[in-house]
Formats: C-alpha cells, sequence, structure tokens
C-alpha cells in the first residue's frame, strides 16, 4: 500500500509537469484525459499530504506530551487525541479514493424512461419519474435536456429520453437503470383499488465521438412525418429520422425537432451512448449481465425499486433501503437512497479486497 501511495504521488507530479508542456497544450485529446486524470488524483493526493501533516502533528504532541506537565501536558494530551482521530478519518478517506475508479466518472447521462406493464397508468408513472430526476437534477444544478418525447393520452409519457449534464450526474444517476414499480389508486380507477403499474429506466454514459468509431456506411437512415399522441401528425414534412445500425441491430427514433438535420444528429447521440454501453459490456462480463438486468422484462414481479403511496414507501430491493417520505422523493430529493446505494458500493468493493487505480 505505501509503495502504491508513494507511486500516486510521482504520478502526480508527473501529470502537474505535463499540464504546462505545450505539446499536451496542443493537443486536445491528450490535454483532456491528462486534466481528467489529474482532477482524480487530486483528492487523493490532497488527503495523503493532509495525513503525513497530521502525523507529524501527532509525534510532535507525543514527545511533548512525555516532556511536560500540568496544564501543557492536558494541552498536548488533548491536541495528541485529536491528530489521531483525524489520522484515522484520514486513512478511511484515503482507502475509498483508491478504489477503482468508474470510467465514467464526469460523463454526461442519456436516460430512457418508458411506460411498462399497468396500460395508462404505467405511462403516468413513467412521467412521475421524469419528473423526479428533473427535481433531482435541479438540486444538485445538473443540466436536463429532452431529446425526445412521447406523450401520452392522459398526460403520461409512453417513452421519454433526455441527457442529464453534470460533473457528478453518472456517479448518482448510475444507479437508477432497472424496473420501477408503483403501486396506488390509479386515476383511472372508479372503486378505489390499488393497482401496481411499472416503467422501465435506461441509464447510459454520454459517448464522445472519439469514444465510439461510427462508420457512416453502416447506417441505415429512415426519415418519416411525425406523429404525435393519437397518431395526428405534428409535422407537414418527412422530418422524423430512425437510424438503424446493422452490425449491432441497435435502432434510434427521433422526431421531436422540426429539421431532420437535428432529429438525426439527437439520434445519433443516443445511438452512440448505446454503442459505448455495448463496447464496455465486452470488456467486462459483470458489466454486461448488469446492463441486461436494468431494464429486463419489466413486469411487475421485476423491480429495483417499489413506491408504495399507500404506506408513503420507497423501498429499493437490491439493498433492502426502506424511507417513508414519498412525496419528498418523487419530489427530487432522492439523496438518502442514492447515498444509500453508494455505500454499498464502496463496502462491497472494500469487502472485495481491491484497491487500485484505473
Amino acid at each position: 500500500m505505501i509503495e502504491r501511495l508513494a507511486a500516486v504521488e510521482d504520478e502526480y507530479a508527473l501529470i502537474e509537469t505535463s499540464l504546462g508542456d505545450p505539446e499536451v497544450l496542443a493537443d486536445p485529446v491528450r490535454l483532456r484525459s491528462v486534466s481528467k486524470r489529474y482532477k482524480d488524483l487530486t483528492p487523493l493526493v490532497e488527503a495523503l499530504r493532509a495525513h503525513r501533516t497530521r502525523a507529524a502533528d501527532a509525534d510532535t504532541a507525543r514527545e511533548l506530551v512525555g516532556a511536560s506537565s500540568g496544564d501543557e501536558r492536558e494541552q498536548w494530551r488533548a491536541e495528541l487525541v485529536q491528530a489521531e482521530t483525524d489520522l484515522a478519518r484520514l486513512e478511511d478517506e484515503i482507502r475509498t479514493l483508491m478504489l477503482p475508479k468508474d470510467p465514467n466518472d464526469g460523463r454526461a447521462v442519456i436516460v430512457e424512461i418508458r411506460g411498462a406493464e399497468g396500460g395508462e397508468e404505467a405511462n403516468l408513472f413513467a412521467r412521475d419519474l421524469y419528473e423526479m430526476y428533473r427535481g433531482f437534477a435541479a438540486r444538485h444544478g445538473w443540466q436536463v435536456e429532452v431529446l425526445s418525447s412521447d406523450p401520452s393520452d392522459l398526460g403520461g409519457l409512453n417513452q421519454v429520453t433526455f441527457v442529464v449534464r453534470g460533473d457528478t450526474a453518472w456517479s448518482h444517476l448510475k444507479f437508477e437503470g432497472g424496473p420501477h414499480r408503483v403501486q396506488r389508486v390509479p386515476v383511472t380507477e372508479s372503486q378505489g383499488r390499488i393497482h401496481t403499474s411499472s416503467a422501465t429506466v435506461m441509464v447510459l454514459p454520454e459517448a464522445d465521438e472519439i469514444d465510439v468509431e461510427l462508420d457512416e456506411r453502416d447506417l441505415d437512415v429512415d426519415v418519416y412525418r411525425s406523429s404525435g399522441a393519437g397518431g395526428q401528425s405534428v409535422n407537414t414534412t418527412d422530418s422524423a429520422v430512425r437510424l438503424t445500425h446493422r452490425p449491432t441491430g441497435l435502432v434510434v427514433t427521433m422526431q421531436d425537432e422540426r429539421s431532420q438535420l437535428q432529429n438525426k444528429a439527437r439520434a445519433l447521440q443516443v445511438l452512440r451512448a448505446r454503442l459505448l454501453q455495448l463496447k464496455q459490456d465486452e470488456q467486462d462480463a459483470a458489466m454486461s449481465a448488469e446492463r441486461r438486468s436494468q431494464v429486463g422484462g419489466g413486469g411487475r414481479s421485476e423491480k429495483i425499486r417499489t413506491y408504495n403511496f399507500k404506506e408513503n414507501r420507497v423501498t429499493d430491493h437490491r439493498i433492502g433501503f426502506t424511507i417513508y417520505r414519498l412525496a419528498d422523493v418523487l419530489a427530487g430529493d432522492l439523496d438518502d437512497v442514492v447515498n444509500a446505494l453508494q455505500a454499498d458500493e464502496r463496502g462491497r468493493q472494500l469487502d472485495d479486497g481491491g484497491v487500485g487505480r484505473s
């Protein structure tokens, strides 16, 4: 561990020097990579330096406790206790910072929500989830841009795709992929009976052009006339775009914009994100299995989280976490749930015994 920490500080010093290298500054791709690594290492190096400083303080206090008496000795003993407390906290922080970094940290996030089982109630719940994530993003100062949406007849959403931009968006939203279940009395229910419905959420890291090689010769591009809820035409020109990526069979459609070029650009944005996910899946079989489990069949029995209106309860089934503040959660106050998921992830990484750097 000590050797690894020394290597981290050596790497940090080299990166700090390279950030002033004209060759690095002239290469945007290399500069972005080096800057990201520098940003990733900074909290760890700062914690290491703070630990070194407090260790020296503890040594000094320990010596002076033995060399002093009376009130002065008590003052140095109090300083020693505080220094040892700080050292224990910093050691925990360093262990956490040494855990492998998620390669998608810092990326924007593309989120797709679809109503699943439950008819129109599932579509209304899909809208509730969309509003929940908008509220969550606002709380953290992230930007949200809708790429496509398909309203349902009663004001719900058959489907919505949006991108969330923010330095910590991925680290907070990556846990949201999967079937979400709601238990409540639907607006369409006249007898007051509780129904169970579901919506699926897919979470993808946004890909840059340099992340995914996309040959347009591999694409089938179809254009057609946009239509709105109920099938009515919302555009009199063929502006809607459907992209089919022949090598993978992935299909993306966009119709929200009036410009065919804008719809194609947004479709390419989503397609690159899906291709990046496939690429990462191939590199990591565990990630592939996790992604396949995100959406599942969308059935009521498959779920990562339940929102129960009668009990004012939200339960995340993956970690057995329950909170009785349903209205707050749906308003975007998801931090308690996400913090619990992040703590569980860190705990599993520490239990695996692995510390390392990407």
